[in-house]
């Protein structure tokens, strides 16, 4: 069903309704006989869905108080420090349009470096997209329309594209052939538009789709957030890129170009690479380059014999290699049982809450236990954070 610019409208029209809402208890707003006896039925649904999309937008967008969200435009948004993070390679261009905006947190962004033209087929999104850009923007050099973006020639523009990642049933799509617009689409406008970037999810195929252009992986907080394609005047000279925005740190190169490096045995630091530089497919070249081990041709966890100089990889200093088995560990933990159990692991089928709850617990510094596998075999490192 087509959403109705008009109760959005008259929704921004009442701010007292919003201010209601924000004051109610839990238990009022899931009754919501006290706001339906003083406002329209219409008027206390769309409040009621606004404010659960602000609560759910704190520490993704700044000021979430005060923007005009959808719980889905929200989930699909860009967190506002990957926005902002893409915007600036923007900066120079006269003029960008931001294909499917949503609720225009890209859109924002890119406003502070040229004007940009944010468009989308649903008119409610690009009013959205349009009051959030006074609150994140420059009004000045943003504007919104309302169009089909397949229907429309973007040959020597440069764009940003956000393409909607549900699939059928509103989960995350992880073929990019299941993206609206989708794949064949996303191709031609590479190969026409001057440049620009795609957003896809870190997680879709996109690996071998978008020959001659650059993906960057980008992480921030110890999660991979974002795939961009970077194309046309717009990408870089390698064909990957990982990124942790928490630190600025990042590393380019071509993946999967060698092979899976030097295995060897474990020293006194285990490392965990940034997820990006895993997504991205540099392992071995980032291994390489900081001089660190595979624990295995399968695995993902490094070694060194001290910590690297990078922001790249955490380091955990090694007390102990012990096989897998719960009952091996209890035995170890059992000397000095720790008040907290941090359990790490990439490869290995294992119930994390299940072997928290049987480990010993005691009044020691928090513990790491990392599962990996170690030259073949499945081991847990006894660890410690450095």
């Amino acid at each position: 069903m087509t959403e109705k610019v008009e109760l959005l409208e008259a929704l921004r029209a009442m701010p007292e309704v919003l201010a209601a809402v924000a004051a109610c208890s839990p238990a009022e707003r899931a009754h919501q006989k006290t706001l339906r006896g003083r406002f329209p039925d219409d008027i206390v649904r769309a409040a009621l869905a606004l404010q659960d999309a602000r609560q759910r937008a704190i520490g993704r967008l700044p000021h979430a108080d005060r923007l005009w969200l959808t719980r889905t435009g929200l989930e699909q948004a860009t967190t506002w420090e990957v926005a902002l993070h893409k915007a600036a390679r923007f900066a120079g261009c006269d003029a960008v349009v931001d294909l499917c905006c949503g609720i225009g947190s890209d859109a924002a962004a890119l406003s502070h470096h040229g004007h940009v033209t944010a468009v989308d087929r649903s008119p409610a999104m690009t009013l959205r997209a349009a009051w959030n850009a006074e609150v994140l923007g420059r009004t000045e050099s943003f504007s919104a329309r309302c169009g089909d973006v397949t229907a429309e020639d973007w040959t020597g523009r440069v764009v940003h594209v956000d393409p909607d990642r549900r699939s059928g049933n509103d989960r995350p799509a992880r073929w990019l052939e299941h993206y609206q617009p989708g794949l064949d689409w996303m191709q031609r406008l590479v190969a026409t538009a001057r440049g620009g970037a795609i957003k896809v999810g870190p997680a879709s195929d996109f690996p071998g789709k978008f020959p001659g252009c650059e993906i960057e992986l980008v992480s921030l907080g110890g999660e991979c957030r974002e795939a961009t394609v970077w194309f046309g005047e717009l990408a870089g000279p390698e064909p990957a890129r990982a990124t942790n925005l928490t630190t600025g740190e990042s590393l380019a190169g071509k993946p999967l170009a060698t092979c899976c490096g030097i295995v060897g045995s474990i020293g006194d630091v285990l490392c965990d690479p940034d997820p990006a530089v895993v997504r991205a497919g540099l392992l071995t070249q980032f291994a390489q380059q900081h001089g660190l081990r595979r624990l295995d041709a399968d695995e993902e966890y490094l070694t060194a014999d001290q910590p690297p100089g990078t922001s790249l990889a955490t380091p955990f200093a090694v007390d102990a290699v012990l096989p897998p088995a719960i009952k091996d560990l209890k035995r170890y933990l059992r000397q000095k049982p720790a008040h907290h159990y941090e359990i790490k692991c990439r490869r290995l089928a294992i119930d994390v809450d299940d072997i928290r709850r049987q480990l010993p617990t005691g009044d020691a510094l928090p513990c790491v236990v990392i599962f990996c596998r170690i030259a073949g075999r499945a081991r847990a490192v006894i660890a410690r954070r450095v």
